[in-house]
């Protein structure tokens, strides 16, 4: 008979993490802090936080930490609609790389010294717009309320990637209307 996980993850943490997400101004520090972060907290070998790239159907690596950069240039990851968090929008959960066919680089796995694998989605609103992974060297296995609070803290960081976006996207207009000539801008 299997014993449930030792929770990990208690409200002290993810009031710490929230306050994080909402505060930080540096967002390539704030995903770099969450992804090493999983990983002291539940002791796992690596974690990856992905982002959708709509056009190819493929995910991008905005951060990791505890994976090695030959695991990271291993190939594309291509996004497959039928088991993937990002378009299930659920938690998915790879238990043995050797032997899963949604893992698309086994051989780089075992290398790697990967045997398993949660997905958590990460959410704007009703949109999976990429992917939180954590990676381990033996099964994961992780308290349930544990995932409930990684797939709550995927949703807040939806709604951070989203303003990040929104921000960058008025400052390109900012600084294309600014070098506009002024008889254009309206300024002469």
């Amino acid at each position: 008979m299997s014993h449930a996980p030792e929770r990990k993850f208690y409200l002290k943490h993810f009031k710490a993490i929230s306050q994080a997400i909402a505060t930080y101004e540096d967002f390539t520090q704030l995903v770099n802090h969450l992804v090493e972060g999983m990983c002291r907290t539940f002791g796992v070998k690596g974690a990856s936080i992905m982002l959708l790239d709509e056009v190819e159907k493929t995910l991008f690596r905005v951060s990791s930490y505890g994976i090695s950069e030959a695991y990271l240039e291993k190939g594309p990851v291509f996004a497959d609609p039928k088991m993937c968090a990002i378009y299930t929008g659920n938690v998915e959960t790879v238990e043995d790389f050797q032997n899963d066919d949604r893992v698309q680089y086994p051989e780089a796995a075992a290398e790697e010294g990967i045997s398993s694998m949660m997905s958590i989605p990460i959410k704007y609103r009703h949109i999976n717009i990429g992917i939180i992974r954590i990676y381990h060297s033996e099964r994961l296995e992780l308290h349930p309320e544990d995932v409930d609070s990684l797939y709550v803290m995927g949703c807040q960081l939806g709604v951070v990637i989203e303003a990040n976006g929104l921000k960058n996207f008025v400052e390109q207009i900012k600084m294309a209307i600014d070098s506009l000539p002024p008889r254009i801008r309206g300024s002469a």
